[in-house]
């Protein structure tokens, strides 16, 4: 994909997720000696498209995360989120990492309910609305296989447990946006294919945007609708591959020969970037 150009695809009134020659660097020491942390990104999406983001540790894929959210501020170019150019954090995002980071203290329930208690304009209405609200933060952990659970602390939960409730957490007030930073990275490779699917049913049904940074090359052919790779530091988009897998998937397509041509491209991509 030529720089500084939208996918044919998407079209300027379209996209949802709009950056435009995007650069970072960090503060503005690293600014006047011209260390950015990711140059002249430009990567545009429709509403409802689930994208991954791929590339070599350190290659900016976090600080991708951070200027999609409005943590950070480019040093040039434009951020656009739903026609509205980003100006700071926006209310619209929900984040879950590789690190469910549950308070202890907190029941499940209690934990994925946090965003409504600190978020307006829900915060002013907690309290009016509590039972509306535990009633939502309910059918969303049924929905995720967590019924019965919602009174345990997350010392009583497994690992695969904790991260479904935290994107239970991220999704509660729910927002336009899904941002997915190593999620199930920690986990072991059949609780990880498990959330793999009730991440793609919680989307199929909700169809958020998506946005999933990860290492593993499967996870992101098998849930996005687009991967794009990423160099090394300062991080660039080297190619953008549309996954033209049928919908909906089940994990049986991850043993087809159509889908491991596929992952081997990506690998294929991201070797190229360490030789280089």
């Amino acid at each position: 994909m030529p720089r500084g150009r939208l996918p044919e695809s998407v079209t300027m009134s379209e996209a949802f997720v709009d950056f435009r020659q995007v650069w970072l660097a960090y503060n503005d020491e690293l600014l006047a000696s011209n260390d950015f942390a990711v140059e002249d990104i430009t990567v545009s999406t429709r509403a409802g498209e689930f994208i991954a983001i791929v590339g070599p540790s350190g290659c900016g894929k976090s600080t991708f995360m951070k200027l999609a959210t409005g943590l950070k501020m480019p040093s040039r170019g434009t951020v656009h989120i739903d026609g509205q150019p980003v100006t700071g954090p926006l209310k619209i995002v929900g984040m879950a990492f590789q690190a469910p980071t549950l308070l202890p203290w907190r029941t499940t329930i209690d934990n994925v309910l946090l965003p409504l208690e600190i978020v307006e304009p829900y915060r002013s209405q907690f309290k009016a609305r509590r039972a509306e609200f535990v009633e939502r933060a309910r059918r969303l952990l049924a929905t995720v296989g967590l019924q019965g659970y919602e009174d345990k602390f997350p010392w009583q939960l497994s690992g695969g447990m904790q991260q479904r409730a935290s994107i239970c957490r991220a999704l509660i007030h729910e927002p336009r946006m899904l941002l997915l930073d190593e999620p199930f990275g920690a986990l072991d490779a059949f609780t990880r294919e498990e959330l793999w699917n009730v991440l793609r049913d919680l989307w199929t049904e909700q169809r958020f945007n998506v946005i999933l940074v990860t290492h593993d090359l499967r996870e992101a052919a098998y849930l996005a609708d687009t991967v794009y790779v990423m160099s090394k530091r300062p991080g660039r988009i080297l190619a953008r591959r549309e996954i033209d897998l049928p919908r909906p998937r089940d994990l049986d397509i991850t043993y087809t020969d159509r889908f491991t041509a596929l992952v081997h491209e990506l690998r294929s991509r991201i070797g190229e970037i360490r030789k280089s």
